[in-house]
């Protein structure tokens, strides 16, 4: 290979690797404003880092993480974001048990979507996997033959 097909090919691939890393950011920054949108929902309030204290602050706690924080009977959770808003989400118990309530009801319907997707296929032949419905197998919920039971 020519020297200058080597340095086209070497930028063409450090420009692909940029474009990676950009989209790549994006998505995930993009995932983080999604889970702090969930988190304002849940009741947890934003405190920006707004002066420098705050910022030496923020940096020491783990990044888009929860740690807690008690304080006698007070339990409040705190989540650090210094990339995308640099600020903090500060929840109470209440407001936690809201964020996973509500985070896992989302992972639920995003699963019932995936499950509810109908496969058509004209050439499938279902009939090869056996009787399908209630009342088959060992335990007569079963759908489908049950090998080795």
């Amino acid at each position: 290979m020519s020297r200058r097909r080597c340095l086209r090919t070497a930028a063409l691939a450090a420009v692909l690797a940029s474009v990676g890393l950009t989209v790549g950011c994006g998505l995930q920054q993009h995932a983080i404003v999604q889970h702090e949108d969930a988190l304002a929902a849940a009741g947890f309030t934003v405190r920006l880092a707004n002066t420098p204290a705050r910022q030496a602050m923020l940096h020491r706690l783990p990044p888009n993480q929860f740690v807690r924080r008690v304080k006698g009977d007070t339990i409040h959770y705190v989540y650090a974001d210094p990339l995308v808003c640099s600020c903090l989400y500060i929840g109470t118990q209440q407001a936690y048990d809201q964020y996973r309530s509500d985070r896992l009801q989302q992972q639920l319907v995003n699963e019932q979507q995936m499950a509810a997707q109908t496969y058509e296929d004209a050439t499938w032949n279902w009939d090869a996997w056996g009787p399908w419905g209630p009342g088959y197998g060992p335990y007569g919920f079963v759908y489908g033959p049950v090998v080795g039971w």
